[in-house]
């Protein structure tokens, strides 16, 4: 519609200014570096992540960011420059976490939408750079943690607010979450994905069942689950990390589900599609109640993320702290824009 085609026009145009006045006026300084973290299976590895901090002048809070989907090393935020980085030039030190797979990892699998130990890489991340920023006599003036993220990273950043607020309970203070566009629920979204026998991101079936399987150690074959053109090219595509999430849906080139799974991988009572289908409602983010007052974001149009996400969501959350921006943005990326246009105008 002339009208979200507008608001759509408005956003990227705001952002692209924004974005380019903290790049080309040096407002941000970035630092590439390493932690201290944990592998899937808890044992401490060397993880990857950036930190963005103002140029000049004191820092208000730690903006901890979750970042979405990515598929090549060269995207991953110790490499590039991400989209939130503008937070910095507002007076924020933002902290992102590379995960594990890609950074320094990236000749490990990625561990996708597994949340325990996708949180544990940010949290890890996050006790890592705090005593880092008082080192270098940049400690911010309030230890509140603002915590925010997009698409993957939405469903991310409520897996660490939950750690945070539960596992971690009493050594975080959370002044408030902003979470965007998640994959919350991913029962959910398969059963909704089957239903509709389409997918508007292609690369997620390979990067979730694998993803999955790795974190959770079930060992499935992926022979049961992806068509064999799929089968003979997702481990190049996705695991050389030579390839953008633009780049592999166009490689795999068919959003029909029934062109990209097999009969049993789409089948959740078949054997090992159940064991599967049992993992991933066990790697559902809605499973807490949150304290610290959270944000929830969803265009109602989404082309990639099912919006039965939010309502999962909403459902799960009604009662509590929440606010819910639930209207047509327009599709996934420019739902994004005006998610951060959204945060940027809250901060």
């Amino acid at each position: 519609p002339a009208g979200m085609q507008r608001i759509a026009s408005t956003t990227i145009n705001a952002m692209a200014s924004d974005i380019l006045g903290a790049i080309n006026s040096s407002k941000v300084k970035q630092i590439a570096g390493t932690y201290v973290g944990h592998d899937i299976d808890g044992k401490e590895i060397t993880l990857s992540g950036k930190v963005l901090l103002p140029a000049s002048g004191a820092i208000k809070n730690i903006i901890v960011v979750s970042h979405y989907t990515i598929g090549a090393y060269f995207e991953a935020p110790s490499e590039c420059f991400p989209f939130e980085g503008i937070f910095a030039a507002k007076g924020y030190a933002v902290v992102i976490a590379d995960y594990i797979g890609y950074g320094v990892t990236s000749h490990m699998i990625h561990p996708y939408l597994h949340a325990r130990s996708t949180a544990r890489s940010v949290v890890d991340m996050v006790n890592a750079v705090i005593p880092y920023l008082d080192a270098i006599g940049k400690t911010p003036e309030s230890d509140k943690l603002i915590l925010c993220g997009y698409s993957q990273g939405g469903a991310t950043t409520l897996a660490v607010m939950n750690m945070m607020e539960n596992d971690y309970a009493g050594e975080f203070s959370i002044k408030k979450v902003y979470a965007g566009a998640g994959p919350y629920d991913l029962a959910a979204t398969f059963d909704y994905s089957m239903e509709q026998n389409n997918t508007g991101i292609p690369c997620a079936i390979p990067m979730i069942v694998q993803g999955i399987s790795y974190g959770e150690r079930l060992g499935l074959n992926m022979a049961d689950f992806f068509q064999p053109g799929l089968l003979q090219t997702y481990n190049e595509l996705i695991n050389s990390k030579l390839y953008t999430v633009r780049d592999i849906n166009r490689k795999i080139n068919a959003n029909r589900l029934s062109d990209i799974m097999t009969p049993e991988g789409r089948n959740k009572r078949s054997a090992q599609t159940a064991r599967l289908y049992l993992a991933m409602m066990q790697n559902s983010v809605l499973d807490f109640e949150p304290q610290a007052p959270l944000f929830l974001f969803h265009s109602t149009t989404d082309d990639t993320v099912p919006f039965v996400n939010s309502l999962k969501a909403e459902e799960k959350f009604k009662k509590l702290n929440v606010k819910f921006d639930f209207h047509d943005y327009g599709n996934h990326m420019a739902g994004f824009l005006k998610f951060l246009h959204k945060v940027s105008k809250d901060l």
